[in-house]
């Protein structure tokens, strides 16, 4: 069976909003808890799409920053205290901490628990938001597994760091904070300040254990041996810092010192990622998650204090800022440090490797979903659509093809137009100022500008309509000189004004080519409306003769008519107004580059009287470098007259 166009619309668009509603329900029916509103997923993406990771990585803390472009902090609550995480099984829920929540400047740093991370695979993190209601708070101290016995954030102000993890390491007194970091708040050094962490079981290292110590660091300035990190006990010692720049660690034994071979050198006042791993036999260091260099070395036993920022002797300590250190007695993988070094950086290969989904919800996944009503409400008015409106509704389509179809392609030769003039300007200013190259016999000479632009210069403005208009008036001049064989004649003014009449009608020319097609915007801006609006008027006209023969006037009756008549003028309307934005958008391009056009002829005929001047008027110019007193300029110009005259007597 066939069926019509108005018939496939009839069955097809129905079909399709039930098959909408239905996909709407099948993901709705894994919300985790009706009693929150709202969810979005966050997609972590270590694949080569994403992350590009393919080193183990395993369970992870990951960064979640928050803003208006991925999180709707007016549906949640002002400290954000009823926001949870479940995992992509929709019933684990996963732990988190908040360090930084503001919602009005709608910023917000979250620490997520993800309990197990593959490389080059993609994990799915639930955001759930908008609980009004009392809730327990969240257990923050769960974030960090049992392997990390410090972190510190730096987000405190006049107290002393706080360590995030469940062990209490806190720092024992207040430090220089620094407002902006790069994750919220961080930690000053200024060489002479530095952070005393206490000396605890959990700290203590045992000889050749397995360690793992991180931060991020922005150096300050070039400094030798500057020490980020530092641990002694005895004569025994360990070190991490810059030296003019190159990271190094160092380890200090009864054997001596050792020292991780230099590398390249990080640049000042940028952030990098700095991690030492020691598997208790041989001590890795990385930046920004990569292998930087390594030395053969055991563990030291130590037991009391570190610091962050000296090593405790009068020798200059670390100047910049320092956040995010983390301490583990564990040797993290590589996948771990570059997943770290990645999302933490907020680069645009985080944006890549954290992907956020569209808002869901609007009064919880067991209730009614208000975007869902709302589409079915369409299928249902479409349901009653009458043949005319059909009619009208595939005008209305078939002038929203035409008309985008030309704006998209309008878009697309504006942007190259404007590429091709600013080429062609730059290639013009060394033309304007010895016009030789327009009177030349051979027309390649003119196009490539005396042989100064390379081919490929020469493709990139064969859309410039200055580049058209400047081969115009090239071809004329040639034509008034004989093709270079009256090279030494000027022009008269009447020459002139026949190369500007030429000038101008190439503009026109220019002119009715970046019009052409923009009649189909105006007919959609135009007629749109109308088109919808006929099928709006015919199809009650309709509905209401069909009420006056059954003589049913119940609201039941009017409604479904009347409201599928309305969807005619909606679609008009939807073919009209964006019509109306890109036309503006187009014609303001179209009337510059039009206007660069006239400019550029102005600019054009002004040059070409100047430097072709009917003989006896004027002289030609001489370079100002050539001329050295009054006496020789007057030499000059009379060669330049005698040659002339001696062409000419040639001829």
């Amino acid at each position: 069976m066939i069926l019509s166009k108005p018939t496939i619309f009839r069955r097809g668009l129905p079909a399709a909003l039930v098959l909408f509603a239905c996909i709407l329900s099948v993901q709705a029916a894994d919300w985790w808890n009706k009693e929150w509103t709202g969810r979005k997923s966050f997609t972590l993406d270590t694949g080569a799409e994403g992350g590009a990771i393919t080193d183990p990585i395993g369970g992870s803390v990951v960064l979640l920053r928050l803003h208006p472009g991925n999180f709707p902090f007016e549906a949640a609550k002002e400290d954000g205290s009823d926001i949870r995480f479940v995992a992509e099984d929709g019933k684990t829920i996963l732990p988190h901490q908040i360090e930084k929540y503001d919602p009005l400047l709608t910023e917000a740093f979250v620490w997520v628990k993800v309990p197990d991370v593959k490389p080059g695979a993609q994990t799915k993190v639930w955001l759930y938001y908008g609980n009004g209601g009392e809730l327990e708070p969240v257990d923050s101290k769960k974030t960090y597994d049992e392997d990390t016995i410090l972190v510190y954030h730096f987000g405190e102000k006049g107290v002393a760091p706080v360590d995030s993890s469940s062990y209490g390491n806190t720092a024992e007194a207040a430090a220089t904070s620094s407002e902006g970091a790069l994750i919220g708040g961080g930690l000053r050094l200024l060489g002479n300040n530095p952070v005393t962490i206490p000396a605890s079981e959990t700290t203590k290292w045992n000889p050749g254990s397995s360690i793992t110590w991180s931060a991020w660091i922005k150096a300050g300035t070039l400094q030798p041996n500057a020490v980020i990190f530092s641990r002694k006990e005895g004569s025994d010692a360990f070190r991490v810092g810059l030296d003019q720049g190159v990271p190094y660690v160092e380890v200090t034994d009864s054997s001596g010192t050792a020292r991780s071979t230099a590398g390249e050198p990080l640049s000042v006042n940028v952030w990098k990622h700095l991690a030492v791993v020691s598997d208790g036999s041989k001590v890795t260091l990385y930046v920004d998650g990569q292998s930087y260099s390594s030395l053969t070395a055991v563990t030291p036993a130590m037991a009391g204090t570190a610091l962050i920022g000296s090593d405790g002797t009068d020798a200059l300590g670390f100047a910049g800022e320092v956040d995010e250190v983390e301490m583990a007695r564990v040797a993290r993988p590589g996948g771990f440090l570059q997943l770290a070094a990645i999302g933490q950086g907020g680069t645009e290969k985080a944006t890549k490797l954290l992907v956020p989904g569209e808002d869901e919800g609007s009064g919880g996944g067991g209730g009614e979903n208000e975007a869902l009503k709302h589409v079915m409400l369409f299928g249902d008015i479409a349901k009653n659509m009458m043949f005319d409106g059909w009619i009208a509704i595939g005008v209305c389509v078939i002038m929203m093809i035409s008309g985008w179809s030309v704006a998209v392609k309008k878009y697309f030769l504006l942007g190259k137009i404007r590429k091709g003039n600013e080429i062609f300007l730059e290639q013009w200013k060394d033309v304007a100022t010895d016009l030789t190259v327009l009177d030349q016999g051979d027309n390649e000479t003119t196009k490539n500008f005396g042989g100064k632009a390379s081919k490929k210069v020469v493709k990139l403005m064969h859309d410039s309509p200055l580049y058209h208009v400047y081969q115009i008036g090239a071809g004329e001049i040639r034509h008034r000189l004989g093709n270079g064989r009256n090279s030494g004649q000027g022009l008269s003014a009447r020459s002139i004004q026949a190369i500007r009449a030429s000038l101008d009608a190439g503009l026109v020319h220019e002119q009715h080519r970046l019009n052409k097609g923009i009649v189909l915007l105006t007919m959609s801006i135009a007629g749109g409306p109308y088109v919808g609006l006929l099928g709006t008027v015919v199809g009650v006209m309709i509905t209401f003769a069909i009420i006056a023969k059954s003589g049913n006037v119940e609201i039941n009756s009017i409604a479904p008519g009347i409201a599928s008549a309305l969807l005619a003028t909606v679609v008009g309307l939807l073919v009209a107004i964006p019509a109306l934005f890109m036309y503006s958008f187009l014609a303001t391009g179209i009337k510059q580059a039009l206007g660069s056009m006239q400019v550029f002829i102005d600019e054009f005929i002004a040059k070409v009287a100047e430097f072709y001047p009917p003989p006896g008027e004027a002289t030609l110019p001489v370079p100002v470098k050539q001329i050295r007193s009054p006496e020789e300029a007057a030499k000059a110009q009379e060669a330049i007259w005698a040659e002339r005259a001696e062409q000419s007597n040639q001829k």
